[in-house]
């Protein structure tokens, strides 16, 4: 799926796939952040002490935010619960939406994909630069460089073509991550969300958000009360201004801009060009 009504047929049918994180045996390593950098030769610069100081971040954080050399941040908050201090742990990059906010508000045909697995990824040969894709973008995640071109996570969409996982889910440790189709990650998160309940984590949840149709990252929450904590939209779903543009208003657009060029041609058709008055063959009635 592209922004285009045309379906690429080059594109093999293939069934959702999923990264399931459980944040309750995430231990905050970084190793999957390590990873996601190498895999994409990628160089953000390190941080000094002052910088960390001045932008008020979690020390035990390497950047205050994604970057367009940064597809992946491991974020940390340190809050408090029923259970008393906690460690809001999350693992943050674009959520692969099955429902993409933006793709639907991207203009350019093709500079936005989804394919069939669920991954969405761009194409700067296609791309405009027009920054729609991070207006669209419920999360927040698209980030441009230099070049006005926008970079994100993509799943790691080349190792998983050639039937591997993802760079960030072959590093983990712990195993928090692991790579599998939609519906078995769901099931998984379903389980150890009812395990962590039993142990006393009654808030515990699996945060897979409706209002995008899903994600392709699914997180298991110990404290799924306090979703702001972790760094994440409570209900994200793409904003109502998006949709109306490029619906609605795009039609509207349309109709009255071929309307006009109609309207033109008729004009041009059934009563000629039109006359303007003032010109040299006024003067010349008026002195004669």
């Amino acid at each position: 799926m592209s922004a285009t009504d045309k379906p690429d047929t080059s594109i093999k049918s293939y069934p959702e796939l999923a990264i399931l994180v459980d944040i309750s045996s995430c231990i905050g390593c970084k190793a999957c952040e390590a990873a996601c950098q190498q895999w994409h030769d990628l160089t953000p610069p390190i941080m000094t002490p002052e910088e960390v100081v001045q932008r008020k971040i979690a020390g035990y954080q390497s950047h205050p935010d994604l970057r367009p050399d940064l597809f992946m941040l491991m974020k940390f908050n340190e809050g408090e619960s029923d259970k008393g201090f906690v460690w809001f742990i999350t693992k943050y990059q674009c959520m692969h939406c099955r429902e993409p906010g933006c793709l639907v508000a991207c203009p350019s045909p093709g500079a936005v994909i989804q394919y069939q697995n669920g991954v969405v990824d761009f194409d700067h040969s296609k791309c405009i630069g027009c920054k729609m894709c991070v207006v669209g973008c419920p999360f927040d995640v698209p980030r441009y460089d230099a070049n006005n071109k926008p970079w994100k996570c993509n799943f790691c969409i080349d190792r998983v073509e050639a039937g591997l996982e993802p760079a960030c889910v072959k590093t983990c440790p712990t195993q928090c991550l692991t790579f599998g189709l939609k519906e078995d990650m769901v099931e998984k998160g379903k389980k150890i969300v009812e395990s962590l309940k039993s142990r006393g984590l009654d808030k515990a949840t699996l945060y897979d958000p409706p209002g995008v149709n899903g994600t392709g990252y699914i997180y298991v929450l110990p404290h799924g009360d306090n979703v702001k904590e972790y760094n994440l939209p409570e209900n994200p779903r793409i904003d109502a201004s998006v949709t109306l543009w490029t619906g609605p208003l795009k039609t509207l657009g349309s109709i009255a801009f071929w309307g006009t060029i109609v309207g033109l041609f008729l004009q041009l058709i059934i009563w000629g060009p039109i006359k303007v008055l003032g010109g040299k063959e006024e003067s010349k009635s008026e002195e004669g």
